[in-house]
């Protein structure tokens, strides 16, 4: 989205400059490469030490526009990597920080922006409290369905919100392990599925499913796509058992979030394998932490140091 959000300035307008300015460029460029060696070698020089004066008396970095930005980071890939430092006022972190910056901008929704949901009322919350100081056995969920019986509809994980800020245990009294102990105990029967965003050097956004074993900590991937779909995922479920052959009669839990992709035809590929399926929590990504570790280290060591061209490209990096 080419819009400048302090002016409000028409994004059809500034493309127009943006494609004007590039055309100029490139006639610019066609000129130089008609033109001798020894002449450009001149300019070159003169352009240089005329670049040093300006950094000397201005002190401090130049302003770059989209079309500037746009067309340094094309010549980029014309300069050795090792004089990059020596002809540009600009470093590989730098555009790779730009192409960051325009993925940001692109995904913020302002235009589309609604305000959310109501807060929960100040009284409310406070018979929430109540409840809860008054009969400590009961835990979120419970007082989630009494509320709802005095006419008050609210979501569990709201009541769970506010217990959380008052300093009050959500779910008193438990019976059975903690989800840490489970996952510790059933590590080496656990399976666990995610998809992972990445965005493209021309802002295509690709899918990838990965697959995890706990116990082992082996990572499958499964497919790479521009258009998710149902029958894509449970395509990728099955080519996944195949893979695992015999290995896949010694797990017995699948973990994945409640994404729509995960269909019910996806959920019974396993279930035929006698795997049992877990669906996480809304918005609780510790349900599936080691997934989510593994896509976060993915993201730091390697997605966020390269710009992805296409989804070949994306399959042979990972």
């Amino acid at each position: 989205m080419l819009r400048d959000q302090g002016r409000g300035c028409n994004h059809r307008k500034v493309l127009l400059t943006l494609v004007y300015r590039l055309v100029g460029c490139l006639f610019g460029l066609l000129a130089v490469l008609v033109r001798s060696d020894l002449s450009k070698d001149a300019e070159l020089l003169v352009l240089r030490h005329e670049n040093q004066v300006l950094r000397r008396q201005l002190g401090s970095r130049p302003r770059w526009d989209h079309t500037d930005r746009l067309w340094l980071a094309a010549l980029s890939r014309l300069v050795p990597r090792r004089r990059l430092a020596e002809v540009f006022p600009l470093t590989p972190a730098t555009i790779l920080r730009w192409h960051r910056n325009l993925v940001a901008r692109k995904w913020t929704f302002t235009d589309r922006r609604r305000p959310g949901r109501p807060c929960t009322r100040r009284p409310v919350k406070a018979l929430i409290v109540r409840m809860a100081r008054e009969n400590p056995t009961w835990g979120h969920r419970r007082i989630q369905g009494e509320l709802a019986r005095l006419g008050y509809p609210i979501a569990a994980s709201t009541v769970w919100e506010i217990f959380h800020a008052a300093g009050i245990d959500p779910a008193p009294f438990q019976a059975g392990p903690t989800w840490r102990q489970f996952l510790t105990a059933q590590a080496h029967a656990i399976i666990a599925c995610d998809f992972l965003v990445v965005e493209t050097l021309l802002l295509k956004r690709l899918y990838v499913l990965i697959f995890i074993e706990h116990g082992t900590r082996r990572l499958h991937l499964a497919g790479v796509t521009a258009h998710p779909t149902g029958a894509w995922t449970v395509q990728q479920a099955r080519n996944l058992v195949m893979d695992l052959g015999d290995r896949i009669a010694g797990l017995k839990f699948a973990i994945h979030d409640r994404d729509p992709l995960f269909t019910s035809a996806f959920q019974e590929v396993f279930k035929g394998e006698g795997l049992r399926i877990i669906t996480t929590l809304p918005q609780t990504p510790r349900m599936n932490a080691i997934c989510e570790r593994v896509i976060g280290t993915l993201r730091r060591e390697l997605l966020d140091r390269i710009l992805i061209l296409n989804e070949r490209h994306l399959t042979l990096v990972l």
